[in-house]
């Protein structure tokens, strides 16, 4: 992941594919996703609301899908 005036953009070695994130919060959600026990918390971490969970549910699905995130070893 590498930090942009915009938000991000996310490169997998890989696939060579690149992504951008444009969404401040969702950018926040992906970087603490290390930090907190569950995608869900890290989204109530960022101040994401119930009715918001849907949406970032599938935007942390696609970047999961194209393998920008994955789920980490052992969990």
């Amino acid at each position: 992941m590498r930090p942009e005036p915009f938000g991000a953009l996310l490169y997998h070695f890989g696939t060579r594919r690149l992504s951008f994130l444009k969404n401040q919060r969702v950018l926040e959600v992906v970087r603490s996703l290390d930090g907190h026990p569950s995608a869900r918390a890290a989204c109530s971490a960022a101040g994401v609301g119930e009715a918001e969970l849907p949406a970032y549910a599938r935007a942390l699905s696609a970047l999961a899908e194209s393998n920008m995130i994955s789920e980490r070893s052992g969990q």
